[in-house]
């Protein structure tokens, strides 16, 4: 099967740049994969796990909490809000922070609480420890 190139840039820097056999995103409106000759696109992503799979059939895995993703010409550019490997999340870290989401989201003093930032903290832990877990 033959590669393509994929760039993942988060506001901060470039952090992947090479040559792959697929990747999968999880798009705003469901999961998609990319593969060589895909038809040119642009597509809103959601906070999920970015798979990508190289011509050897290694894979590397990314938690995301959205962006913008553009395919053309068999080069695909994902502008990140956020990117992580799996292998540098730190899963005592997102436990925490899943922990402390779910003490605000519960939390007695309804008018003190952000819940739309407390889900969105939610959503990213629980992204976090998924993401970690299917790479192992």
């Amino acid at each position: 099967m033959k590669e393509f190139r994929l760039e993942i840039v988060t506001p901060s820097k470039s952090i992947y740049d090479d040559m792959v056999k697929s990747v999968t995103f999880p798009g705003e409106m469901g999961e998609f994969q990319v593969l060589f000759n895909h038809a040119g696109m642009i597509s809103l992503i959601a906070i999920g796990k970015i798979k990508i799979e190289k011509e050897n059939g290694s894979k590397t895995f990314f938690a995301t909490s959205g962006g913008t993703v553009e395919v053309k010409d068999n080069k695909v550019l994902y502008l990140a809000e956020t990117a992580e490997p799996a292998e540098v999340i730190d899963l005592e870290r997102a436990q925490n922070a899943l922990n402390r989401a779910k003490e605000r989201m519960s939390s007695e003093n309804k008018q003190d609480v952000d819940f739309a930032r407390a889900e969105s903290s939610l959503l990213r832990a629980m992204n976090r420890i998924k993401v970690v877990d299917s790479s192992r």
